[in-house]
C-alpha cells in the first residue's frame, strides 16, 4: 500500500517546500487597471465617419452661405452691359442659371420674354458712380427701336418707391420732346419743369427701361453704348 501525502506550497507539515512570495510592481497599485485613451477606444472606421460628416457639413454651411449671399445681391449668369445699363435676356427661360430663377422667386420679378421686348436696370451713372439720392441726373439721347418704352424708378429690390407726386415712371407716350425729336428726363428729389421723375431724397434707387415690341431683343448681346440714353449727373444738394 502506498500513501498520498498533500503537497502544497507556503503551507502544509514541516518539511513541505514553500513556493515563492511574489510582491506588488514597483510603481503600481493593485487596483490600477490601465485605461485606454478616448481616441484609441474608438474604432478606425467610426473615426473615418465622424471626418466625413464634419468635412460634409461644413461644405453644406459654405454652399449655402454663398448661395444667400448671390440671390441678396442679384448676381445672374448671362449678364449684358451697355454703358451703365445691364439686362438679362435669357431670365424668363426655363434655360436660366440656378442664381436667376432664386432670384426672380425671391423678388417675386416677372421678366420680359425677347418676344416680349428687353428690359434694363442702371444702378449706377455713366462714369460708374452709384445713383446718389441728393443729386439730379439726366437721361436722354437715344433709345434703341421699340413700339413702346417706359422709365421707372424702384428700390434695389425692384419695388416702388412711394412718392408724394404719385409719379413712378414716365412712358415714350408721354414725354415732351423738342422738334428734332429728342428728350431729356431729369430725375430728382426736387420738382423741375418739362419731363419730370421723381426720385426720393434719402434713399437708394435704380433706374428701369423696359422697351416693348423691340428689334433690339435679337441683338442685345451686340448693343453699343451709343444706342443707349445716357445718364448723366447733375448738380448735388
Amino acid at each position: 500500500m502506498f500513501s498520498l501525502q498533500r503537497l502544497s506550497y507556503g503551507a502544509g507539515p514541516e518539511g513541505a517546500k514553500q513556493g515563492p512570495k511574489r510582491g506588488p510592481l514597483r510603481g503600481a497599485s493593485r487596483n490600477a487597471i490601465p485605461q485606454p485613451s478616448f481616441r484609441a477606444a474608438l474604432d478606425p472606421c467610426l473615426l473615418t465617419l465622424l471626418k466625413s460628416l464634419v468635412a460634409t457639413l461644413v461644405g453644406v454651411g459654405i454652399g449655402l452661405a454663398a448661395t444667400w449671399l448671390a440671390v441678396e445681391r442679384d448676381v445672374r449668369f448671362g449678364l449684358v452691359a451697355t454703358g451703365p445699363w445691364t439686362s438679362w435676356p435669357r431670365s424668363a427661360y426655363r434655360d436660366a442659371d440656378p442664381y436667376t430663377r432664386a432670384s426672380l422667386a425671391r423678388t417675386g420679378e416677372i421678366p420680359l420674354s425677347l418676344g416680349e421686348g428687353l428690359s434694363f436696370v442702371a444702378r449706377q451713372d455713366e462714369t460708374g458712380a452709384a445713383l446718389d439720392p441728393r443729386c439730379d441726373y439726366v437721361v436722354g439721347g437715344a433709345i434703341p427701336p421699340a413700339r413702346y418704352w417706359t422709365l421707372t424708378v424702384m428700390s434695389p429690390k425692384g419695388a416702388l418707391i412711394p412718392n408724394a407726386s404719385e409719379r413712378y415712371g414716365l412712358t415714350s407716350a408721354e414725354i415732351v420732346r423738342a422738334s428734332n425729336g429728342a428728350f431729356e428726363i431729369a430725375v430728382s428729389s426736387r420738382a423741375r419743369p418739362g419731363n419730370w421723375l421723381p426720385a426720393p431724397p434719402d434713399a437708394s434707387y435704380a433706374l428701369a427701361l423696359r422697351l416693348y415690341d423691340t428689334p433690339a431683343s435679337s441683338s442685345a448681346t451686340a448693343l453699343a453704348a451709343s444706342q443707349m440714353p445716357h445718364l448723366r449727373r447733375g448738380a448735388c444738394s
